[in-house]
């Protein structure tokens, strides 16, 4: 049974509002990115990256594991990968962030196969990549259900998915979340540090995040449910925003902060009960048996109070204690 689509209005007016955004942003997207590459972050990342990939594949060389960059951007992940050693390739669906993303490939130094592709709809074959990595896409996309399983048929099986991603929007529906973006705000003004939404058409953004489905519900548990229903092994990591976030950025987005989802495809001979040889601390065996398609977009609850989330208990920033924008 197909995914629904859920708002008024077809998919592809969503998909040509949403490249149009893109398109128009590119530029100044891109500038973020070479501000990325060229500072602490690129090592940052990087050093995230490459632990993750070579916990999962640690007797292959980099340029044996073949990784695909999903909604690539102006490139940062896709040169920092291949910077690396990594063989990769990276598509994105504007043709504006592909043009930014090979010459800052190409200023770097690097190899990167770029294509244009829709990213709910991969058309690799079965099994061509060893890794699949991507930020902050999968809230953003139409059919997000539709986008895993078409992801996790391009991943070979033992391949590892890592999916950077935040409640993004979530302010539209939720006056708690709200009540938080309004303090970041504040937090950035009081601080004299640059407002990330500067740089952003407020009200374009958040026309298009009132229909992207995964604005309205708490995540990644939504994730990690139909990624389990999926044969997926599966752990979350809601704390990793300290560790790659920037001060500013950690400023900016507090009440927002950034998870990381890992997941292992299952060995062809494994059932979705059986165990597997894979670094197997914290990750989730179909924890519960979901029926195909009925993992519900809904709102959910609100999370838990007192979780950790750098913010103080009067709603202030906590301060720079170390280390993407939507």
């Amino acid at each position: 049974m197909e995914e629904k689509f859920p708002y008024k209005g077809s998919k592809a007016s969503y998909k040509e509002a949403n490249m149009s955004y893109w398109n128009n942003r590119a530029e100044s997207y891109s500038v973020l990115n070479q501000d990325e590459l060229a500072s602490e972050q690129r090592k940052v990342w990087g050093g995230l990256l490459s632990e993750r990939i070579d916990a999962a594949f640690p007797d292959r060389e980099h340029k044996d594991i073949k990784v695909l960059d999903i909604g690539t951007g102006p490139g940062f992940f896709s040169i920092t990968l291949s910077g690396l050693g990594y063989s990769v390739t990276a598509i994105d669906y504007t043709d504006s962030m592909l043009e930014e993303a090979e010459r800052n490939a190409e200023k770097a130094g690097v190899a990167v196969s770029f294509q244009k592709m829709d990213a709910g709809e991969l058309a690799f074959t079965d099994e061509s990549f060893d890794v699949i990595v991507t930020r902050n896409v999968t809230w953003n996309l139409p059919e997000p259900e539709k986008a895993y399983r078409s992801w996790i048929r391009a991943l070979k099986r033992n391949g590892l998915l890592l999916n950077f991603d935040a409640n993004w929007y979530r302010h539209l529906y939720d006056d708690e979340a709200r009540d938080g973006y309004l303090k970041d705000r504040e937090n950035v003004r009081n601080a004299g540090v640059t407002d990330e939404i500067e740089g952003t058409d407020v009200n374009a953004m958040e026309a298009i995040a009132r229909k992207a489905p995964l604005s309205a519900i708490v995540r990644p548990e939504w994730d990690e449910k139909l990624l389990s229903s999926l044969g997926m092994m599966v752990k979350t990591d809601p704390d990793i925003w300290q560790r790659v976030w920037t001060y500013e950025q950690k400023l900016n987005d507090a009440s927002t902060p950034m998870f990381m989802i890992e997941a292992y495809k299952r060995p062809e001979e494994s059932s979705a009960d059986s165990p597997v040889t894979r670094p197997a601390n914290g990750l989730k065996k179909n924890p519960e048996k979901i029926p195909e398609n009925s993992v519900p977009l809904h709102t959910g609850g609100k999370p838990d109070e007192g979780e950790e989330g750098g913010l103080t208990e009067a709603g202030g920033f906590a301060g720079p204690d170390g280390q993407a924008e939507p």
